[in-house]
C-alpha cells in the first residue's frame, strides 16, 4: 500500500496562511506535516507527488529519507493530476493507493487507514473536504477506466458528486470527512489536543 501526498501549484503559493506568517513557511509546514501523516503509518509506504511548476528538491528536503518524490508530467492538465499520480504509485508497485491533498496537516492517521479498508468493497473510496473538494482518495490500481474519464481533482467543489455520477453502482465509498486549510479562517479549525502537525503548530506558536 502507497499513501502519496500531492503538493500542486496552487498549494505552493497558500493563500491560507494566516496573517504574520511568512506564506513559504507555511506551505512547506504544511507538506511536511501532511506527509508525516502518510509516514506514520504501519504497512504504508510514503511518497510525494509534485507537479511540475513546484520546486521538487524543496518538497524533498520536506520528507524522511527514502521517500519517493514524483514529478508529474510538465504542462499535465490540472485536472490530471490525480490520475497521474495514482498511475505513478502503481509503477512504484502499489495495488492500493491513496492520495491526499497536501494542506490536512492535523488529518487522523486513522482516516487514512479507513481509506484503505473500504478498498476492500469498493474500486473507490473518498474523505470528503469541509466545503466542497475531497481531502483524500484512495483507489484499486491499475486506475479504474471510468474514474480516467471523470477528470477531477481533490480542489473541485462538486468532485464527490461527479464522481457518484460516473462510478458504477457501489464503486465508491465515502469516508469520513476532515478540514482542509485553504484559507486563514480555516485554522479555527485545528485542535490542539490532536497529536502531529507539529510544524504548522511550531509556526501558529510564533506569531
Amino acid at each position: 500500500m502507497l499513501g502519496a501526498v500531492l503538493v500542486t501549484a496552487a498549494s505552493s503559493a497558500p493563500a491560507s496562511a494566516p496573517p504574520g506568517v511568512d506564506t513559504s513557511a507555511w506551505w512547506r509546514a504544511l507538506v511536511e506535516d501532511t506527509q508525516d501523516v502518510v509516514a506514520a503509518l504501519t504497512a504504508v509506504r510514503a511518497a510525494v507527488a509534485v507537479a511540475s511548476e513546484v520546486d521538487a528538491e524543496v518538497v524533498r528536503s520536506l520528507t524522511w529519507p527514502g521517500t519517493p518524490v514524483v514529478r508529474l508530467p510538465a504542462g499535465l492538465d490540472p485536472a490530471l493530476h490525480l490520475v497521474s499520480t495514482l498511475d505513478a504509485l502503481g509503477a512504484l508497485g502499489a495495488e492500493l493507493a491513496v492520495v491526499l491533498a497536501a494542506d490536512v496537516p492535523d488529518l487522523p492517521g486513522m482516516l487514512v487507514g479507513k481509506l484503505f479498508s473500504a478498498l476492500e468493497d469498493a474500486p473507490l473510496a473518498v474523505s470528503p473536504a469541509r466545503g466542497g473538494g475531497l481531502c483524500g482518495l484512495g483507489a484499486r490500481l491499475p486506475v479504474p477506466e471510468w474514474l480516467r474519464a471523470v477528470r477531477i481533482d481533490l480542489d473541485q467543489v462538486d468532485a464527490l458528486d461527479r464522481l457518484h455520477a460516473a462510478a458504477p453502482a457501489g464503486g465508491v465509498v465515502v469516508g469520513p470527512g476532515w478540514h482542509r486549510l485553504r484559507s486563514p479562517t480555516d485554522i479555527a479549525h485545528l485542535d490542539a489536543s490532536l497529536e502531529g502537525w507539529d510544524a504548522t503548530r511550531a509556526l501558529l506558536s510564533g506569531r
